[in-house]
């Protein structure tokens, strides 16, 4: 039996995609295990699928002034003895890194284990973490075309983001009843990311009535963001956030508003949802999901509006010429070549294991 080892933390999108890959790895007879950090968001996400997972010292490595800086080198260097000690004893054909800080030293281990590492980096540039890891990886795999001027040309595969299976089989009509909506008008959907975006709310609230002139509106506000004094408002539907009952939501689902993490977006083109991206500022982040969404501007995928250029009008404007154009949209994902991301992703996990 093939055994492989996961490993990638810290926020659910350093999660998600190994998940994506578990059916189809389970399917080739692969003997699946996890590392991450002691109490990670990856530890609750992994723990229901009943993979044995294994927990490890994980620091942060920051790019700006921190007194933790001075100790979390000690926490990455025990998490290495760790992660060598694990890998000695599980033996592994094949590590698969989805990135994070607690990735790093399991591919640096993996590299002295002289253990084949497969690591995916989801946004454009490579994040801090990744760049530490490449150098320690057999291949690297990427969702944009920009991004492989950023990998050494030997490792780099554009394989685009592995997506969860259940997500591409979703029931429209359950989803209209999930949200008691009618099945002659048509549905956006609003995200703002994980833990929501106060000021999109604010803005999608502002022109709701204008949208509920033609559409219906399912708001995915984030935690405690949801505005009691519109619970009765027909044709609008609020909740904190969607788990099981997603896959329907979006098979229910016209256009899209959303923020422009790179999973997230990857999601939208392999369910072909046209879609608004409104990116995190680069004065909140490093930048990356602005550059994400004009990659996705430029392929023909999504219409873009940053955060300081967003106003009501502006956002009001944007729907009805996405409504109006969303065949265009549509064809270009259609034509995209990623859009078997999980077979396209386990196939080099294989030639790897293959060669180990």
């Amino acid at each position: 039996m093939k055994r492989i080892v996961l490993t990638g933390g810290g926020t659910a999108g350093h999660v998600t995609p190994n998940i994506a890959l578990l059916p189809r790895l389970k399917e080739l007879g692969y003997d699946i295990h996890y590392i991450g950090s002691y109490d990670g968001i990856e530890h609750k996400l992994i723990e229901q699928y009943h993979i044995p997972y294994y927990g490890i010292s994980s620091g942060k490595l920051r790019r700006y002034f921190d007194w933790k800086n001075f100790s979390d080198p000690f926490k990455v260097l025990k998490g290495y003895g760790q992660a060598r000690s694990l890998l000695k004893k599980l033996k592994p054909d094949v590590v698969f890194s989805k990135g994070g800080f607690v990735s790093v030293p399991v591919v640096m281990a993996a590299k002295h284990r002289k253990i084949p590492a497969i690591i995916h980096e989801s946004d454009i540039t490579p994040g801090l973490a990744n760049k530490l890891a490449i150098p320690h990886a057999s291949k690297v795999c990427c969702n944009f075309p920009e991004t492989l001027k950023y990998l050494p040309a030997e490792k780099a595969v554009l394989t685009g983001s592995p997506i969860r299976r259940e997500l591409l089989s979703g029931n429209r009509l359950k989803g209209l009843d999930y949200c008691h909506f009618k099945s002659d008008k048509p549905i956006i959907l609003i995200m703002g990311g994980s833990s929501g975006s106060q000021f999109i709310n604010e803005i999608v609230r502002d022109i709701l009535p204008e949208l509920l002139k033609t559409f219906q509106v399912l708001h995915l506000c984030g935690k405690n963001n949801l505005d009691p004094s519109l619970n009765s408002t027909a044709g609008y539907a609020q909740l904190e956030y969607a788990n099981q009952e997603l896959s329907d939501l979006f098979a229910a689902t016209d256009l899209v508003i959303s923020r422009a993490g790179a999973n997230a977006i990857c999601e939208l083109l392999a369910l072909r949802k046209p879609s608004i991206l409104i990116p995190l500022s680069a004065n909140a982040s490093r930048g990356d999901q602005i550059l994400n969404a004009r990659s996705f501007e430029r392929q023909g995928y999504s219409m873009v509006i940053e955060e300081e250029q967003l106003n009501a009008a502006a956002l009001l404007d944007a729907v009805r010429t996405l409504f109006a154009e969303r065949s265009k949209y549509i064809h270009a994902m259609e034509k995209s070549e990623l859009l078997n991301s999980v077979e396209t992703v386990v196939q080099l996990i294989d030639q790897a294991a293959a060669t180990s």
